[in-house]
């Protein structure tokens, strides 16, 4: 329930049972959730990312979750190289839930999708207004 400046992750990382990744990959984040930032997790804690797999040093990570290490587990649906190749060491860690990069496919997405652009994209866009979700490309998201 707490977003922090970048400087700040550190000692986020302490107070987390849990931790969300979501970040856009930009040069700023590549490699962002490092050695030094698994290193300050909370003992026991679980790494979540659903943002972008290069922000993530996974050689870090992996040697935060073995035997020893200080978070109990992972969720990853995101890689730095996709698909995860299949002599991953990720594949073989009983404490790594891995999805393929597609949690977004629901019963419902491409509805709620599609619904989102038409009734609050179209109207924006007729009525010379600003669109939602719009990138800032020199932002990089």
């Amino acid at each position: 329930d707490k977003i922090v400046a970048p400087d700040q992750i550190n000692s986020l990382m302490t107070e987390c049972d849990y931790v969300m990744c979501a970040m856009p990959l930009t040069a700023e984040t590549k490699g962002f959730m490092n050695e030094a930032v698994f290193s300050s997790a909370k003992e026991g804690s679980v790494f979540i990312n659903v943002g972008r797999g290069p922000v993530v040093d996974e050689e870090a990570l992996i040697r935060a979750l073995k035997t020893g290490g200080r978070m109990r587990g992972a969720a990853l649906d995101v890689f730095a190289k996709e698909p995860l190749p299949e002599d991953h060491e990720l594949w073989e860690m009983p404490n790594v839930l891995l999805s393929p990069h597609n949690a977004d496919l629901t019963a419902t997405f491409l509805n709620e999708a599609v619904g989102a652009f038409v009734h609050e994209g179209v109207p924006a866009f007729l009525a010379g207004k600003p669109l939602p979700s719009q990138v800032d490309a020199s932002r990089g998201y």
